[in-house]
């Protein structure tokens, strides 16, 4: 599996986290960072089949 950067930032509700370079909205959120992370790990896991591979293509709008 192609590995993506992963941002996770803090909220006052818990953690939100995005991958960068995947086409479409893919974000986790969780109350802790080893939550948000597990989270969004999962939604790009579900994402790339769903969506195809052209999802992972950056730089080609």
């Amino acid at each position: 599996m192609r590995r993506f950067k992963v941002v996770v930032e803090k909220h006052p509700d818990g953690y939100i986290a995005y991958p960068i370079g995947l086409k479409g909205v893919v974000v986790g959120q969780g109350d802790t960072y080893e939550q948000a992370l597990a989270d969004v790990k999962s939604a790009i896991r579900c994402h790339i089949p769903a969506f195809g591979a052209d999802v992972t293509s950056i730089g080609q709008d």
